[in-house]
């Protein structure tokens, strides 16, 4: 017998039919013998429709009303799936955040998790009942409702399974796991059935939409063993955890993560001078604009540039602030480009093989396709290109590392 968190999405709950489906789910598993937690988040559209409501009275209310107000979405959420487990003879009882003892800190409508108190759920999976917790969000010390921004009922599903000490977080979407890149770009983007914390924080953080980022480094950090699978599909969906693949013919690149939120400032004609490259972009960090890409020239007369990557959203912004520094700094010239497009390799091979950076050159080479800055880590190569050449580019990649052939083993 196993222990399980399951999580389930706004999509997965979007309907009566869909919360009756998910109950018919839970109960596969109870049969089998496992104990179940659930983590659900609010039905589809809900969250919006109740920050909708919020300005509509005030364009900026107060955040701890705003916790109040978002957090009944996923109350609804927990009694409804419930009521659907009781009528199906199976023994649920729902519990909000606060009522489980998510204890957070007061950070309102973007809490962090402290500490959960496991005693309450294990008393009532010991009594043989199925318990459903409202994802996203907690209290904190005072007893304030407290939520932990977009994504947070992924956060929560991990953070109880590694309380739990459970055997596997599983996590329920519309999708039947993590793909080497996004199946609506490239036909044949392969479904990957095991993949390292590592490698999915990176394609996180680059641009893959399956999980959040922070629940993935939550999971790491607790050894949590991470399953991302479809709620409309039976499929064993993909493992994350930190077992590294050691088949012989293991792909060296996991998937490509690809994103269009991007533009590039570039500061001209910057004096050489020590301190030049904070006194340029720490500005726009201390304006809580955070900052990608950073490459740094010199040229020959005695000048560097910097070119750096923001949010799209904050390129405008971001302008502002370095035309301002641009006149203090002497800089001859600040540009802005707002069609360029970020791809990234992933993949944990890349540490004991040469030849990833050559290859993805000559690939993005071979269709005139110029690459405007690169940067690399141990597991990632990044390039920016013109967005116009972004799917072009994915698909050629895709093909040059074969990675739309069939699962190895």
């Amino acid at each position: 017998m196993a222990l399980y968190v399951q999580k389930f999405g706004g999509t997965s709950v979007g309907s009566t039919a869909r919360i009756e489906s998910v109950a018919d789910k839970i109960i596969s598993y109870r049969n089998k013998g496992h104990d179940i937690v659930v983590v659900v988040s609010a039905m589809s559209g809900e969250t919006n429709r109740l920050l909708a409501l919020a300005h509509e009275i005030d364009p900026q209310p107060s955040p701890r009303e705003l916790d109040v107000i978002l957090s009944t979405g996923e109350q609804v959420t927990i009694a409804l799936l419930s009521i659907a487990l009781q009528k199906r003879g199976c023994d649920a009882r729902s519990f909000t955040g606060g009522q489980v003892r998510i204890l957070t800190d007061e950070a309102h409508t973007r809490a962090r998790i402290r500490e959960i108190d496991d005693k309450k759920i294990r008393h009532e999976l010991a009594l043989g009942r199925v318990v459903v917790v409202a994802g996203f969000q907690g209290a904190d010390e005072e007893g304030n409702i407290t939520t932990l921004g977009r994504g947070g009922s992924d956060t929560s599903a991990v953070a109880l399974a590694a309380a739990l000490k459970a055997d596997e977080c599983q996590i329920y979407t519309d999708v039947k796991g993590v793909y080497t890149t996004d199946p609506r770009v490239v036909e044949d983007a392969r479904l990957l059935r095991s993949i390292t914390f590592e490698e999915m924080l990176e394609l996180a953080s680059l641009g893959a939409k399956v999980l959040q980022i922070r629940s993935v480094e939550f999971a790491g950090k607790y050894k949590v063993p991470l399953r991302v699978l479809s709620s409309f599909e039976e499929d064993p969906g993909t493992l994350i955890s930190l077992e590294e693949d050691t088949e012989m013919e293991a792909p060296i690149i996991s998937g490509i993560a690809f994103t269009r939120d991007e533009a590039k400032i570039t500061v001209s004609g910057v004096p050489d001078v020590p301190g030049i490259a904070y006194r340029v972009i720490g500005p726009v960090s201390d304006a809580g604009i955070e900052v990608d890409v950073i490459v740094q020239n010199v040229s020959a007369d005695g000048t560097t540039d910097i070119t750096f990557t923001v949010r799209r959203a904050d390129a405008e912004q971001t302008r502002q602030i370095i035309s301002r520094i641009a006149f203090d700094v002497k800089a001859r010239e600040v540009s802005l480009d707002t069609k360029i497009a970020k791809i990234s390799l992933v993949g944990v091979g890349m540490r004991s093989h040469a030849g990833i950076a050559s290859k993805m050159f000559k690939t993005l080479a071979d269709e005139s396709i110029n690459i405007q800055i690169i940067t690399t880590s141990e597991i990632k190569i990044s390039v920016v290109i013109d967005e116009k050449y972004l799917e072009l580019a994915v698909r050629s990649l895709h093909s040059a590392f074969d990675l739309g052939e069939e699962d190895q083993g």
